[in-house]
């Protein structure tokens, strides 16, 4: 495992990480938490990503549970959330606390994450959608003082646009507050535009980091999904039916298929060489892995081996299976 360096923070981060989107509560109790979390911690990684929204709150409550049970040193993990969404559905009494990044949702959330995974602060926070309704200013100004006050470390945004981004580190710049170190952004083999043209400017201009979800285009990028929805899939759960077009896309299953030669000749899977393709890209500090039992998180880890094999000669050939399917 190698670690690189979050954006321009000093703060370094392993670059593969483990996420808890949609697995957590739903298809992963405590225990199995445990169990991957100690699995992907003994190979190195450092970093856990967690949101509010995730299973409504019971995501942070299953992995500060599994922390609690591993008894790990504190200085040696590092955690995230994201606001936005709220957890409190009852939309008589939620016009400040769901969709938005004002102040008074922002300065409670913290509180009831930190309660959720029995942390006194967490590394890592994240404005998860930009809020068109709210000031960036005033999230600015909130996003820094939860940071002075001591409840987390860093903050970042997830799938804001780069002018949003631009925005908000130019007010932090001008008024001295703590600046947006880092993006989480989706971006896998089907998904670059926004990493590799939209942001381009900021890497160099603000120092922007990236810690990238969806390696696996939601399970696509596994080859699973090549013959139909399999029982027990992320794509069979009811709440994910939204996605189930996605999945099936015949053209991207027929490059995944492709892909699946070009991985076997470099002694992997395509579900390895879809992360080691991510992971060569030097502007991405993380790429967040997601897996529902152990055996999916110890093939993913596998991925280090092939980042090296990524030849520019491989890299076209992947290129020329998948950048025309990209968005």
């Amino acid at each position: 495992m190698q670690y690189r360096r979050l954006g321009r923070s000093g703060l370094q981060v392993s670059e593969l990480s483990l996420g808890s989107w949609i697995t957590y509560h739903n298809q992963v109790d405590t225990s199995a938490a445990a169990e991957m979390l100690a699995a992907a911690y003994d190979a190195g990684v450092n970093f856990f990503d967690n949101a509010e929204v995730y299973a409504l709150g019971k995501s942070e409550e299953v992995m500060g549970a599994a922390f609690k049970q591993l008894g790990w040193a504190r200085h040696r993990y590092i955690v995230s959330t994201k606001f936005f969404w709220g957890i409190d559905r009852d939309a008589a009494h939620t016009t400040n606390f769901k969709d938005t990044l004002n102040r008074k949702y922002l300065m409670q959330a913290i509180d009831g994450s930190l309660k959720r995974l029995q942390l006194d602060h967490v590394d890592l926070i994240y404005c998860h959608r930009p809020d068109p309704h709210t000031p960036i200013e005033e999230t600015v100004w909130a996003m820094s003082d939860i940071i002075r006050q001591g409840k987390a470390l860093y903050w970042g945004t997830s799938e804001w646009s780069a002018d949003e981004i631009r925005a908000a580190w130019a007010i932090a710049e001008r008024h001295h507050l703590h600046k947006p170190v880092m993006e989480q952004p989706q971006y896998h083999l089907f998904h670059r535009k926004r990493v590799e043209q939209e942001y381009a400017r900021l890497y160099e201009d603000i120092g922007l980091g990236l810690t990238t979800w969806s390696p696996l285009a939601s399970g696509l990028l596994t080859g699973k999904y090549r013959n139909g929805i399999p029982e027990g899939s992320r794509g069979a759960l009811e709440n994910m039916a939204w996605m189930r077009e996605q999945l099936q896309d015949p053209a991207r299953n027929k490059a995944v298929g492709e892909l699946e030669a070009i991985a076997a000749e470099l002694g992997g899977n395509v579900a390895q060489l879809a992360i080691a393709w991510i992971n060569r890209n030097p502007r991405v500090s993380t790429v967040i892995l997601g897996a529902s039992k152990l055996s999916q998180l110890q093939d993913n880890l596998g991925a280090l081996a092939l980042t090296p094999k990524l030849t520019p000669e491989v890299l076209a050939r992947i290129d020329a299976l998948c950048k025309p399917l990209a968005g």
